[in-house]
């Protein structure tokens, strides 16, 4: 079986059973297709979940749009928390993304393509059961990559003074949340829900549904802004007395000849999947917002009245603190015990060269923004014959190669489909710091400096040995799509 790049899976698991390797990264043994309406828009959408190469991360492609352009799932994309949390670039925009990351996220995927033809992800039922669903039919697959937790080592807090938000990332040994809803609402209370190992998301939280006020649902009503609402698909929290042409607007709203409200105080006899179902659900959509952060983290989240816009602000400062913290080690680590995410037959699936000139031993860590590769130089390399004899000095424009090539296999794992070949145009600002000898292992790093646009990719390039900086330099290159 293979994925939507080409290359071959492994046998799949239904779920996230006990052989289930959190360590490793994880897509889809096949692609699955749903089909629903838009809470918001009405809009019927088409959503296919296909499987990735390891790095890819969760992307969003609108097939109905020229060009069929994709999007990152990325906190800093966000445009919209209103009802729900909205992704947006250029001619791109994708509304209601939290239920799907939720069950990706739920389910142990870390790599998918999300095909739509339309603006907003289904809402089905309002939960991440029925994409739950979807994903374990189809399977999960392990991949040959190990997944780069990134564990939080001091406090983060985020709070929203006027909404009385308050988020905590907490120092842990894995990643689990706590969720604290408090609406001063005498049908609700006070609620809380917890989520201490991912596993149990499936059984715990998938099933919970999206739950609103009446108040507010009568404001949307007001605005035409719940074009796809339907009583199936959220939990209607009665705060205020209903009188008869009340009720029978909200029928009219739902399609039905009558509604109802329950002594609880929930509308249309609904029945609560969990006594907490709301605060469950709060906690599926911390799950699924903080996805946008792009970093898989160890953390105990503790959220107290969160909501989309919070998390997005959360997941921002989380996404900073990474970053920033990243940078003052930029230095990449190689543990050469880890298996790698490309290993020599995989590269050389991706890569025209082969030997001699084949500068690229392995892949050991790869995103949608850089890679990084490792080149072990011996004194059996070919061109010590005659570089400095007696004294072996890697030549500079091999160290250069080997980044392009590195490069390369960076700029190929962003298409989505097809055979590519990269055409390096120009190196700029290139510097020779150490010189590289045998016995040196090459950690070879490349980033992207801006997207790819038109084929064209701008990279920045660095070669460390021993934690020393080698070599550096920005490169400039060009895909071009294989005839064969």
């Amino acid at each position: 079986m293979a994925d939507i790049f080409g290359i071959s899976l492994p046998k799949f698991k239904t779920s996230m059973d006990k052989n289930f390797n959190p360590d490793k990264q994880h897509t889809l043994a096949e692609q699955a297709s749903i089909s629903g309406t838009g809470l918001h828009t009405g809009i019927n959408v088409d959503m296919t979940l296909k499987p990735a190469n390891p790095g890819y991360g969760f992307q969003f492609q609108r097939v109905d749009l020229p060009g069929t352009p994709t999007i990152k799932a990325d906190c800093d994309l966000v445009t919209d928390t209103s009802r729900g949390t909205t992704l947006e670039q250029g001619a791109v925009k994708v509304s209601t993304v939290e239920h799907i990351l939720a069950a990706l996220v739920g389910m142990g995927v870390d790599n998918c393509l999300i095909e739509i033809n339309g603006p907003e992800i289904p809402i089905i039922d309002g939960s991440s059961s029925p994409f739950v669903d979807l994903i374990e039919k189809v399977g999960v697959v392990e991949q040959d990559a190990a997944k780069a937790w990134y564990t939080i080592d001091t406090n983060i807090s985020f709070y929203d003074e006027v909404k009385r938000v308050e988020m905590t990332a907490l120092p842990a040994t894995n990643y689990e949340i706590t969720t604290l809803i408090d609406f001063n609402s005498p049908v609700l209370g006070t609620q809380h829900a917890s989520l201490k190992n991912m596993i149990d998301f499936k059984s715990e939280i998938g099933p919970c549904r999206t739950f609103c006020f009446l108040h507010e649902l009568e404001m949307l009503l007001d605005n035409n802004l719940v074009k796809g609402g339907d009583i199936n698909n959220a939990i209607v929290v009665v705060d205020k007395p209903l009188d008869k042409p009340a009720m029978n607007r909200l029928a009219k709203a739902f399609g039905r000849d009558t509604v109802e409200v329950k002594t609880e105080g929930y509308l249309n006899n609904l029945e609560l999947r969990f006594p907490n179902e709301p605060a469950r659900h709060k906690l599926l959509d911390v799950v699924g917002d903080l996805a946008l952060i792009g970093y898989p983290i160890k953390s105990h989240i503790i959220a107290n009245r969160p909501g989309h816009s919070s998390n997005v602000e959360f997941a921002k400062k989380i996404k900073q603190y990474i970053k920033k913290n990243k940078h003052t080690k930029d230095i990449p680590v190689y543990d050469p015990s880890q298996p790698p995410v490309y290993s020599l037959q995989q590269i050389e699936k991706t890569l025209p060269h082969r030997y001699p000139f084949l500068l690229v031993d392995k892949i050991v860590e790869l995103s949608d923004t850089c890679i990084i590769g490792i080149k072990n130089v011996t004194f059996n390399e070919f061109f010590f014959q005659g570089h400095f004899p007696g004294n072996p000095v890697m030549p500079g424009v091999l160290q250069i190669e080997a980044l392009a090539q590195t490069g390369g296999i960076l700029c190929i794992n962003t298409m989505p489909e097809g055979n590519y070949d990269t055409y390096f145009l120009k190196i700029d600002n290139c510097k020779f710091k150490q010189k590289v000898v045998p016995g040196d292992t090459m950690i070879l790093k490349m980033e992207l400096i801006e997207p790819i646009r038109r084929g064209i990719c701008v990279m920045k390039g660095s070669v460390y040995v021993a934690n020393k900086l080698c070599t550096e330099g920005e490169f400039t290159a060009q895909l071009v799509k294989r005839n064969d």
